[in-house]
């Protein structure tokens, strides 16, 4: 993985986390969903990047 795409990741991750306890700070369920959700678009595209790293290691054999 990328060291770019690491810290795009854990900017997303960063970011949701931020806006979900904004929310709960607040009471705005709608950015509490939305911080919940940036975390999990986060963790997705770190699994991805994952994958993709795992294939290049076995086509590089």
């Amino acid at each position: 993985m990328g060291e770019g795409d690491k810290v795009s990741n854990m900017a997303d991750k960063a970011k949701g986390k931020a806006k979900e306890a904004a929310g709960k700070a607040v009471g705005n369920e709608r950015l509490v969903a939305e911080g919940k959700g940036d975390q999990v678009r986060g963790d997705a595209k770190q699994a991805g990047e994952k994958v993709k790293d795992a294939v290049k290691d076995v086509l590089d054999r």
